[in-house]
């Protein structure tokens, strides 16, 4: 108990040092939300997949998923890392970087604002951010607790409030940059303890070999008929295992929190670099999560399942996994799953505050709002989005409302099936108009909101919140076209304006494009 205090301590003082050290660079609005626009190629990758992956993942989605499909869960890390980092990397980390800075925009609403020439489309975007980060914000307390209860018995009320406190002390005082920093280290922390302890699990079960085998030999007649079904390569559900790898993936793709670490890139060259460290991170960290909870079916008599679905829940079952280490290891997982879920906790109490401050108040409710004034303004609205968060998170764990996975869901899929097709067509494509991007928020907004409160109506394959965000997501990419075909086209000094920025000519060197001497 001693190691494991003495290792939360040095890690809380860490990151409160560095919040305290970085407040020179949070002085004005560019530098608490943005960092200058200048973080490192290193500094961005691991914000991006520290953001990317927290306590839900470790806790909820690999314990669900791993109980359900078995090691081909895996399958969703592979995604993740391919699809969620290294193509989203690719295909929006330039041209975000490029089209935010010529539009001057800091937020996701303010560049739907500015691209689309409307200021409602602004507004709306901020209202959708603020309500649906609540949910996934819950369950990141939700999914700690899990493990901080293990570890210590400390109550889950205790370990909300210090995690928020804790949090919200470096966001407030060092912005986005502290955020960064401080991301690196839970990522470098991350790496190496999702390591030691899939070695640590699988000697514990005879081996690599030996857990495997073990596995092949579990049925389950509520699942498959079929021998062996969860050591296979695509497990007992393809269909669901694919919405799975959707949304978690292609989610990405449209999430405010993660798209704008795209808008503080420095440079070309720390893009490539950027995407090739955030690729392999994920490998590591989301491939070892899945993979990891893949053999959770091998503690089946610890879990007690009823039904099909282990006692306490699928939330339970990595817990359950680890509660037999050696208290070195369970300290490192505290310490793993703290820093997962710190680090997502900050990208996004940082991103409701500015986009509250910078679309929703400046210039509709609060005039005339200076740099200081509007870098005060969201230090505060970050101690509130931390105090309704950790409400919502005591209430919906005393009520046992949903799995942390279905919180998830829910909230990935309401926003990145509102702003991925909207954003990737307006980086790319002139003819998208503002009025498909309103039938893209709506549509994925309702559809969402419809399946917390009358899933019952949905066709099955959509009563699942993890399927309806998956679909809401492609859904968009075929609305935004669609309405854009029959709708007025946008104004064309707006639109050539915002494309603009890319007819700047620059100079490369030549293995990045051919000269025309011979």
């Amino acid at each position: 108990m001693v190691l494991k205090v003495l290792m939360l301590l040095v890690f809380f003082g860490v990151m409160i040092g560095i919040g305290l050290y970085c407040r020179r660079n949070a002085t004005d609005v560019n530098g608490f939300v943005l960092g200058g626009r200048s973080v490192g190629p290193w500094l961005t990758a691991f914000a991006y997949g520290t953001s990317y992956f927290s306590a839900v993942i470790f806790v909820g989605y690999a314990g669900q998923f791993g109980w359900k499909y078995g090691i081909a869960s895996t399958w969703v890390g592979i995604g993740n890392a391919l699809i969620g980092s290294l193509m989203a990397w690719g295909i929006l980390g330039r041209r975000t970087r490029i089209m935010t800075q010529h539009l001057t925009s800091a937020t996701m609403p303010e560049f739907f604002g500015k691209r689309f020439g409307s200021k409602s489309l602004k507004i709306a975007a901020s209202a959708i951010i603020f309500i649906f980060l609540i949910p996934y914000t819950a369950s990141l307390y939700n999914g700690l607790s899990r493990l901080f209860g293990m570890a210590f018995n400390i109550d889950y009320s205790v370990c909300v409030i210090v995690m928020a406190v804790l949090t919200g002390v470096y966001v407030i005082a060092g912005g986005y940059m502290a955020t960064a920093i401080n991301d690196f280290i839970q990522g470098i922390i991350m790496i190496f303890g999702i390591i030691a302890v899939i070695g640590a699990v699988l000697k514990s079960q005879g081996g690599f070999l030996a857990a495997l085998g073990g596995l092949a030999a579990i049925s389950d007649p509520l699942v498959s008929d079929a021998p062996g079904v969860f050591s296979s390569f695509f497990g007992p559900d393809p269909l669901n295992l694919l919405g799975v790898v959707i949304l978690t993936s292609l989610g990405t793709w449209g999430l405010p929190q993660m798209v704008q670490k795209f808008y503080a890139i420095k440079n070309e060259a720390q893009v490539n670099k950027g995407m090739i460290i955030s690729t392999v991170f994920a490998f590591i960290v989301a491939g070892g999560c899945y993979f990891l909870g893949g053999f959770g079916r091998l503690f089946t008599d610890k879990l007690n399942p009823a039904n099909g679905v282990p006692a306490g829940g699928y939330d339970a079952v990595v817990p359950t996994m680890l509660s037999g280490l050696p208290d070195i290891l369970i300290a490192v997982v505290v310490i793993l799953v703290l820093s997962a879920s710190m680090s997502t906790l900050s990208s996004l109490v940082l991103t409701s505050s500015s986009t509250l401050t910078l679309d929703l108040l400046k210039d509709n409710v609060i005039r005339d709002m200076d740099e200081k004034k509007q870098v005060s303004v969201m230090r505060a609205l970050i101690v509130l989005f931390i105090a309704i968060s950790v409400v919502l998170a005591i209430i919906q764990y005393k009520s046992s409302v949903t799995f942390i996975a279905q919180l998830m869901g829910v909230s990935w899929g309401a926003l990145a099936g509102a702003f991925l097709a909207p954003f990737l067509y307006g980086l790319y494509w002139k003819r998208a108009t503002k009025a498909a991007c309103w039938v893209s928020f709506v549509f994925s907004a309702v559809v969402m909101v419809a399946n917390i409160f009358v899933r019952g109506s949905f066709p099955k394959l959509l009563q699942s919140p993890i399927n309806a965000g998956a679909f809401c997501m492609l859904a968009g990419l075929v609305i935004v076209p669609l309405v854009s075909a029959f709708t007025a086209p946008p104004e064309k000094t707006l639109v050539d304006d915002a494309f603009s920025c890319y007819d700047k000519r620059v100079m490369v060197r030549q293995t990045e494009a051919l000269g025309d001497a011979e």
